[in-house]
């Protein structure tokens, strides 16, 4: 099993644990909102029971309130009865004197049909002997409160009654305001900590609110948004104070939930985040030291071959001193200048080559023409190229390294008995070079594999040669280089695009 394999399951399984991770994170996560959310819902619950049992205590003290309001109207009705009794005939005096007695709290003003006092009960005695006013002031506050009690005298003259709430009914009606503000409060502060609004039953008028943004309050159409959103989310609770009034209590879980709810994904946001910049710090410090080595390793290579060469050359003239066949003597020099080609080659990794306007078909002719006489017979060699030159720029010596490359994998692939051909495309981005063999095929999901460093299927490979071309073509010669086509058991074609010099 080659490296890049190993680094590929890798990946696979650590993206495979990553996901397992998340998954039980947002399991687990989810597992506790619902927790938390239901403890909450039943703490609202018991929130809401205390509401409505308080709100039926209001009701009952607002009944109770009528009630005492009642009797005091009947109070002066009966008040007005005896009176009325004492102006004509008395059956009973005792009754109607014990009535008029047993009058304590309520405060009342009797006047004839001329608006004229004839009579009071139950008024401040200290203010009525020092205050000429106060009496008139008592009799106006009285017709502004209560419609008076119309007493039939005799001959259509009347006499009218007038009183207002005794002290005593003051004092429990300022009680009972106080109760329902109270009310009112504590509805919104001890709301469990969950978002409330109490409104009238117009559902329009807010009355108290509690962990509610202001901002929401302000604006009608907000407010009538925020309550649709409550309404959808929980049941408002209806509070009944009595005597027709409702009220509603509008709520929605806590500002805390919803938080927690949202917290795994923010929180792998930022995880996830970290990681990327991680990846490509570290990506990047790779490549960079891979550069490194690669240079390292090139120029240390082309230090190496330069003693031995310089050696074979000079073996070379002594040959051909001795008289040995010319013919050997030549084709050792081709190979001397093929090694001087290669040790130029390993020279220029790691610096900016310089490039060069060359006609790109007569380059590639030199490279195939090579390659013919170095590979098996059974290996067929095709170049098909336009007439008319195509110029580019071009590092000649790393240009043919691409080239030999690919051909020699290609040798590889169709083991050593196939064809190769080589066709140059004129199009309008530049300049296309299809290398097309008839080996093994590569699958489409390797397509982008092979060019990375480490990628090989041969045994004794290093899967460098492809990474190097594609390095050669995109670095330093500003093109493209991609596989085109394959189809496993049929072969392969590469594309290599060049910019026109």
């Amino acid at each position: 099993m080659n490296i890049y394999s190993q680094k590929q399951r890798w990946k696979w399984l650590l993206a495979l644990i990553a996901l397992l991770i998340i998954i039980s994170s947002l399991w687990y996560t989810n597992r506790l909102v619902n927790r938390i959310k239901k403890e909450e819902r039943s703490k609202v619950g018991l929130w809401a029971e205390a509401v409505k049992n308080k709100a039926k205590l209001v009701k009952f003290t607002n009944d109770l309130f009528e009630k005492l309001k009642q009797e005091e109207r009947k109070k002066a009705e009966l008040y007005a009865a005896a009176t009325k009794q004492l102006s004509g005939d008395l059956n009973d005096i005792g009754f109607v004197l014990k009535v008029l007695q047993d009058n304590t709290t309520v405060p009342v003003i009797l006047t004839d049909d001329a608006g004229r006092i004839t009579a009071q009960r139950n008024l401040d005695s200290l203010k009525l002997a020092t205050d000429t006013g106060y009496i008139h002031s008592e009799l106006a506050e009285m017709k502004k409160q209560y419609e008076p009690v119309v007493i039939d005298v005799y001959m259509g003259r009347k006499n009218f009654l007038y009183y207002k709430d005794s002290r005593l009914f003051t004092d429990i009606k300022t009680v009972f305001d106080s109760l329902i503000k109270s009310f009112i409060s504590e509805v919104a502060i001890n709301s469990a900590a969950v978002p409330v609004i109490y409104t009238d039953s117009s559902k329009t008028r807010v009355l108290a609110f509690g962990n509610v943004d202001t901002l929401k309050l302000r604006d009608p159409e907000t407010l009538r948004n925020t309550l649709a959103l409550m309404e959808q989310e929980n049941q408002p609770i209806e509070v009944d104070l009595g005597d027709g009034y409702r009220n509603y209590i509008f709520y929605e879980q806590s500002q805390l939930l919803t938080q927690l709810k949202y917290y795994p994904y923010v929180q792998f946001g930022v995880i996830g985040l970290f990681l990327l910049i991680a990846y490509i710090l570290f990506s990047t410090a790779r490549k960079a030291e891979q550069d490194q080595v690669w240079v390292g390793m090139s120029k240390e290579t082309a230090h190496q071959l330069g003693t031995p060469l310089s050696s074979l050359m000079a073996w070379t003239e002594h040959l051909r001193s001795m008289g040995t066949d010319e013919n050997v003597v030549n084709e050792i020099n081709r190979d001397i200048n093929r090694l001087n080609t290669i040790t130029e080659r390993f020279s220029k990794i790691g610096s900016q080559p310089t490039l060069q306007d060359e006609d790109i078909c007569e380059v590639i002719r030199h490279a195939v023409d090579y390659l013919k006489q170095r590979t098996s017979r059974n290996v067929i060699y095709e170049v098909h190229a336009p007439d008319q030159t195509i110029h580019t720029l071009l590092s000649v010596p790393l240009f043919e390294w691409v080239i030999e490359n690919i051909c020699k994998n290609a040798v590889d692939a169709m083991n050593g008995k196939g064809q190769i051909t080589v066709t140059i495309h004129d199009i309008p981005e530049g300049v296309a070079i299809d290398l097309q063999d008839t080996g093994k095929g590569i699958h489409k999901s390797k397509f982008k594999s092979v060019f990375k460093p480490g990628y090989t299927t041969k045994k004794r490979g290093w899967g460098l040669g492809l990474s190097l071309c594609k390095r050669i073509i995109e670095n330093y010669h500003k093109g493209q280089i991609m596989v085109l086509s394959s189809e496993e058991g049929k072969g392969t074609t590469f594309r290599i695009i060049l910019q026109r010099g």
